[in-house]
């Protein structure tokens, strides 16, 4: 039996590394969480998770990707969710806007990644519950999906990247944007003097809809297509470890033609309470 989130009270998933996912009852939901180390090196995962309820009908839940090639992108993935979290809390203590809070927490992000004074940087992507609506705040390739029982894709951010740009432009299909030489250049991230922030709006969540965030991890390994099929119905539990287990095995047995890229992975999916989609 899954136990609730004390509203207020932060989870963070840090350097995590599951054989399942894990359930939390929060926002009148569930969210389904799974972090994975890259097959394919030692060291720390530098994708990071933060569920953290906001009373009975709302939530903020984000996950952060330290950027590779970077120095210490562990510690700045969790200097980014710590900043969002106090934020939050601080406002919430107030009875403040939450928009407002993650916005503020989001430059405090940035703020605290640059003193660092290492060149560390890490992609953002974080969802805001409220009720039956969501909204989108995030930064570099991070994403989220909003996906409706039937297969409707309602929600997709735009990777801040050459590739991800020219997917939403229609310059290049899935298939094209996927092997892009450019896709893993990104021109946003936290850490950054220039950071910008893309904010979505509020839409509803309908009872069977599906809401993801994910790291690239996720998105360079499945299409989008693949990605819905997994989630659209079923258990939420089962859909997320299918989408790990069809990740992981992208990573270490890449198809003959398909996407296919090691690395750490990080997913978080929820859904209102009965709404166990069939």
């Amino acid at each position: 039996m899954m136990a609730p989130v004390a509203s207020g009270e932060p989870l963070f998933f840090l350097d995590a590394h599951m054989e399942a996912p894990v359930e939390v009852a929060v926002a009148g939901g569930t969210v389904s969480v799974f972090l994975a180390r890259s097959p394919d090196r030692e060291g720390p995962n530098e994708d990071a998770a933060l569920v953290l309820s906001m009373g009975a009908e709302g939530a903020v839940l984000a996950v952060a990707d330290g950027a590779s090639g970077h120095p210490a992108g562990d510690a700045a993935a969790r200097l980014a969710l710590e900043s969002i979290a106090a934020s939050v809390r601080s406002r919430e203590a107030a009875e403040d806007d939450v928009r407002a809070a993650i916005l503020d927490g989001i430059e405090m992000a940035n703020e605290s990644v640059l003193a660092m004074g290492l060149g560390a940087a890490t992609t953002l992507a974080v969802v805001e519950i409220e009720q039956k609506w969501v909204r989108t705040y995030h930064v570099g390739d991070s994403g989220v999906l909003v996906v409706g029982q039937r297969g409707r894709l309602k929600v997709r951010t735009v990777d801040h990247s050459p590739a991800g740009h020219a997917l939403e432009a229609g310059l290049l299909d899935e298939d094209q944007a996927l092997a892009h030489k450019d896709r893993h250049l990104l021109t946003n991230m936290v850490g950054t003097p220039d950071m910008r922030i893309e904010m979505g709006p509020s839409v509803p969540l309908a009872a069977r809809d599906t809401m993801l965030i994910a790291s690239d991890g996720l998105f360079d390994n499945l299409t989008f297509d693949e990605i819905i099929e997994h989630i659209r119905k079923g258990g939420l539990d089962g859909g997320v470890a299918a989408l790990a287990r069809a990740s992981r095995e992208r990573m270490t047995a890449p198809p003959p033609a398909g996407p296919s890229k090691p690395d750490d992975l990080a997913v978080l999916a929820f859904r209102r309470r009965g709404s166990r989609a069939q």
